[in-house]
C-alpha cells in the first residue's frame, strides 16, 4: 500500500508530519537551533546560490523555513513570511503597498498600535487613514471605498468590542475595484478562518499569540496568494532587515505543533465561560460572536469553523474602582496584556475606547478575558469570587 500524500491528511496531521518525515537519517524530532550570521561555502562559484541553502543568517535556518511552510499550508498561501512581531505583520504589507496620496480604510475598532502606526508613521508620509464605525455592515464599508482607497484593513472580529462583518463580500467588492485587502486573522489563527480561500489578498497573524502559545516570544506572519504581492512583501522585509532570530523561530515551530488541540480546547472552555458570564446579574453584555445571543453570531457561524479564547465583558454600571476590585479578587487570571497562551488573563480596556472617533454605547466598564488551559470549572469559580468582590 502506498503511503498517503499530504493532501489526504487533515491540517492537524500536516502540521506535525514534517517532523517525522523519513529518509533524512538519524536526527532529533525538532531541527537544531542554528545560530549563525555567516554561512560558509565550499565552492566560491556558488557562494550566492540560494538553492544551496541560506546565503546569510538573515535568510533563516531550518526551523524558520519549516515554520513558513506550515504557515503557508495553514493559510492556503503561496508564501508565508515571518517577522519580529504581530505589529510588524501588519506594518510590513502596508509599507509594501501604500504610497503617498493613497488611503487606507479600516474599522474604528482597529488594534491600538496599528492605529498609532496608521496615524503617525503613515500619516507623516502622505498616506491617509479613514476609520469607519465598528458597527458598519459590509455594504456600508464598501460604500466608503473611494477613488484614493488602496487598502481595506479588516479585523475579524474587531478589537475589544468583537464586531463581525461579511469578510468575503468585502473581498469581492475590493477585487472589483482593484483595492487590496488585508485581514488580521490572529483570532482565527489560520484554523477557524482562512481569508485567502475566500478571495482576500493578505492574511496576517500575531504568532506571539496562539502559534507561540507559551507567552515567551514575539513574532508575526504574513501570508499571500499573489506572486506580485509576495515579491513586494519579501523586498520590504529584506530591505528593512525585519527578520526573526533562529531561537524565536525554533520556539514558534515547537508551539505550532500543538496549536490545533490548544485552540480547540481553549475555544470550548471560552464558550462555557461566556455562557456562564451572560447568566450573571452583574454582566450587561458578553462580547463573543460564538454565543447564540450575540448580534454577530450568524456571521460568525457562516464564516468560521471555530472560535478563539478571547472575549469581552461589559459590566452593568460600576466604575473603574469596582472593576479593579473585581480583578484583584481573581487568583487564576493573570493581569496582563496579550492572549493565546496557556494561561488565563484579564485586563480592563475601557480607556482604550477613548481613541475611537465613533464611541460605542456600552452600559459600563469593559473587561477582556483570555481563557487558558486551566480547568474551566476552576476558572468559573474564580470569576464567581470576583463578582462577589464587585458586589461587595
Amino acid at each position: 500500500m502506498n503511503a498517503p500524500k499530504d493532501k489526504d491528511h487533515s491540517l492537524a496531521t500536516r502540521i506535525i508530519s514534517p517532523a517525522t518525515e523519513r529518509g533524512r537519517g538519524r536526527r532529533p524530532v525538532n531541527p537544531p537551533v542554528e545560530r549563525a550570521s555567516t554561512m560558509l561555502n565550499d565552492d566560491p562559484a556558488r557562494m550566492n546560490n540560494p538553492s544551496d541553502g541560506p546565503v546569510y543568517g538573515l535568510d533563516g535556518g531550518t526551523a524558520a523555513r519549516q515554520l513558513r511552510r506550515i504557515l503557508a499550508d495553514m493559510e492556503g498561501a503561496k508564501d508565508s513570511y515571518i517577522v519580529p512581531s504581530g505589529l510588524a505583520a501588519l506594518t510590513v504589507p502596508l509599507c509594501a503597498v501604500l504610497r503617498p496620496g493613497e488611503e487606507i480604510l479600516c474599522t474604528d475598532a482597529v488594534y491600538g498600535p496599528t492605529r498609532r502606526f496608521l496615524s503617525r508613521h503613515l500619516g507623516q508620509r502622505g498616506v491617509t487613514a479613514r476609520f469607519h464605525p465598528a458597527a458598519f455592515t459590509a455594504d456600508q464599508i464598501i460604500a466608503e471605498i473611494g477613488e484614493r482607497t488602496r487598502v481595506v484593513l479588516i479585523e475579524a472580529p474587531g478589537s475589544l468590542t468583537f464586531e463581525m462583518v461579511d469578510i468575503a463580500a468585502i473581498g469581492r467588492a475590493c477585487r472589483e475595484r482593484g483595492v487590496i485587502t488585508v485581514v488580521d486573522n490572529t483570532w482565527g489563527a489560520g484554523l477557524a478562518y482562512r481569508p485567502l480561500e475566500h478571495g482576500l489578498d493578505i492574511s496576517v497573524q500575531a504568532l506571539t499569540k496562539y502559534v507561540g502559545g507559551h507567552s515567551d516570544i514575539l513574532m508575526g506572519s504574513i501570508s499571500v496568494a499573489d506572486s506580485r504581492l509576495s515579491q513586494s512583501i519579501f523586498e520590504t522585509i529584506d530591505d528593512n532587515g525585519w527578520h526573526v532570530s533562529p531561537d524565536d523561530a525554533w520556539l514558534a515551530l515547537r508551539g505550532i505543533r500543538t496549536l490545533p488541540i490548544r485552540y480547540r480546547t481553549q475555544f470550548q472552555s471560552a464558550l462555557k465561560v461566556a455562557r456562564w458570564l451572560e447568566a450573571q446579574d452583574e454582566i450587561a453584555e458578553v462580547l463573543y460572536p460564538p454565543l447564540p445571543s450575540s448580534p454577530h453570531h450568524e456571521l460568525w457561524r457562516e464564516q468560521f469553523e471555530g472560535g478563539a479564547s478571547l472575549l469581552g465583558v461589559v459590566m452593568k454600571g460600576g466604575n473603574r474602582a469596582d472593576v479593579h476590585r473585581f480583578m484583584s479578587a481573581l487568583s487564576l487570571f493573570g493581569m496582563g496584556y496579550s492572549w493565546g497562551g496557556f494561561e488565563s488573563l484579564v485586563s480592563n480596556d475601557t480607556a482604550q475606547l477613548e481613541w475611537r472617533i465613533h464611541q460605542p454605547a456600552l452600559a459600563g466598564e469593559i473587561l477582556r478575558f483570555h481563557i487558558g488551559l486551566e480547568d474551566v470549572d476552576d476558572l468559573i469559580a474564580d470569576l464567581d469570587r470576583g463578582l462577589m468582590a464587585w458586589r461587595g
